[in-house]
Order: C-alpha cells, then structure tokens, then sequence
C-alpha cells in the first residue's frame, strides 16, 4: 500500500441511515443467511450421496453452490455484525481482504455458469459421446480454471486500489468493501485508473457473458434443426434452469458494476447489492430444484435421513 495513505480504518456506513429499521433487518438477514446455507449445503450433499447426479452439469451446479455459500459468508456475518454494533468501522487489510475474496468468488461464479452452457452445448450436440468429452478431469480443469481467472482479476482490482491515497474521507457508503464505493474516497484516483477498474470488471462480466451467449447461439442453430418438438422441448428443459440463473445474476451485477456511477446513485446500489448478495444465492437452488426432478429426488432422501438423524 502507499506509504501517503492517511487513513487506517474506514466507516461502513451500510443501514446507519434507517436506525429504526435496523432490528427487523438483521432479523430478515439472518433468517435469509441460515435458509442459504441450508439451501446450498443440501444441495451439495445431495449430488454428493446421489450417483444419479455425479453428471459434468451436476459437478458444476456443486461448484457454484458451494462458491455462493462462501460469497454470503464474506458478507453477511459481518453485515449482521454491524447492525448490532454501535462501532462499525473495518481497517484497510481488512475491508481490502473483504474486496478480494467477494470480487474473486463473484468472478469465479461468472465462469463457472459460463462452463456450465459450454457443458449444456456438449450435452445437446454430442450426446452419444458427452460422457468422453466432458471427464471429471476437465470439469475440474473449468472449475479451477473460472477460480484462477476470478481471483487474478480480484486481485489486480485490489491493488489498484489498495495503492491510492485516502485522505479526503473515510466512510463507504455501503455495508461492505465494493468495489466503487471504496474507489469514490481515493484522493487521487485518475480517470486512467477508473477506467483500468471499469476494463476489469467487465472483462469479468462481459467476457464470461459472451462466452454463455457463444454456447446458446450453437445450441439454438442445433435445437432448430432437431426434426420433433419433442426433441426441441427436451433439448430446451436441460437449459431452462441455467438460463434463469444467468439472466438473475447478470440482471443485478451487470446493473450495479456497469452503468455510469455518481455519489448519489451508492444509496441505490447498496439496495440492489442487498438483493444480489441474499436473494441470488438462494433463489439457485431453488430454481435447479423446482425445475429438476432428478434433483427433487435427491433432495427428498437428504430431507429424509436429515429428519431420521434429528428424531433419533
């Protein structure tokens, strides 16, 4: 970090605005995390103990549960912790860790749906010969591959801005370390590092997105050409969980990282960060259950040995 950095912790100033509202949103908050982590970790064991789900997409769908769960842990916990507290202030190593693994683990959820259409491309195009082409070692090779790229672009985001100098204010005018709250406070930031900033994160949203619409625009030339309805309405169901996970997720983080940004528009921003950040997690799992059956099945065998382990 600079050596001009004058500021050693920063203010969180998250819900400080609505005091009176504080409570009921911690209580929400928290209901939504423990719901998360259940959804999510039930979701994981289920493909664990189900052979029936040890498929590349379900291998990808354990990846991405499980990068969400960690996603809401680097936030949430401390969230609920400052609507407790009178104190809500984190130290620079702290708020930059804070960047780094929520940005990384965002970026990774990115290129693993974008794995997962490349995934469903291979399924519908090749089926006879999916089992070869898609192998445990090169679903692992995506997976680590999505983590790689997701952290290195952290990473430089981190430095870029853990290297300005802080001296005009000290207060986010957010729950956590984002990305452009904590950018607004630099006292000399240049528009070179602004768009340096700008170029990295759509490199993250942008690239992985065109990657996802690469795959659908080859799998909508071969869907057409399938000769029954039957064929096109099967082909269309083993996309149709994946696609409304994309458009959820790009929905909110395309909003919150990509359109043009004033001081004013924080407040309007950290509204809609709520949402990506306690809302998306849980509602993947919901989507894979509800629109899986095989999924469904899985889940009520979890559900049932749960219940026999608790009633013992």
């Amino acid at each position: 970090m600079d050596n001009h950095t004058t500021v050693s912790t920063f203010l969180l100033w998250g819900f400080s605005s609505f005091p009176e509202l504080e409570n009921l949103l911690f209580v929400v908050i928290l209901s939504s995390h423990v719901t998360i982590l259940l959804a999510n970790v039930s979701i994981m064991v289920a493909i664990k103990l189900n052979h029936n789900l040890h498929t590349p997409m379900y291998f990808f769908l354990f990846g991405l549960s499980f990068s969400e769960t960690c996603t809401t842990v680097v936030i949430i916990p401390r969230m609920l912790a400052d609507l407790l507290s009178e104190s809500k202030t984190i130290s620079l190593p702290e708020c930059a860790t804070q960047m780094f693994f929520f940005f990384g683990l965002g970026g990774n959820n990115c290129f693993i749906l974008a794995a997962m259409s490349y995934d469903r491309y291979i399924a519908i195009h090749n089926p006879l010969h999916y089992p070869m082409l898609m192998t445990r070692k090169i679903c692992l090779q995506l997976i680590m591959a999505s983590c790689m790229v997701g952290f290195l672009v952290s990473l430089s985001i981190v430095i870029i801005i853990f290297n300005f100098s802080f001296c005009d204010s000290y207060t986010i005018q957010h729950f956590f370390c984002d990305i452009l709250p904590v950018a607004s406070l630099a006292c000399d930031s240049t528009p070179y590092h602004e768009m340096a900033i700008f170029m990295l994160c759509a490199f993250v949203l942008v690239g992985s997105f065109i990657l996802i619409v690469i795959s659908y625009v080859f799998i909508l030339s071969l869907v057409v050409k399938m000769p029954s309805a039957k064929g096109r309405y099967k082909a269309f169901s083993t996309c149709s969980s994946h696609l409304t996970v994309v458009c959820i997720h790009y929905g909110f983080t395309c909003y919150i990282y990509l359109r043009p940004k004033s001081r004013d528009s924080f407040s309007e921003d950290m509204l809609m960060a709520v949402t990506y950040t306690v809302l998306t997690p849980l509602l993947n799992p919901i989507v894979y259950s509800l629109r899986n059956k095989d999924m469904q099945v899985a889940l009520g065998k979890v559900l049932q040995n749960g219940h026999r382990l608790i009633s013992r």
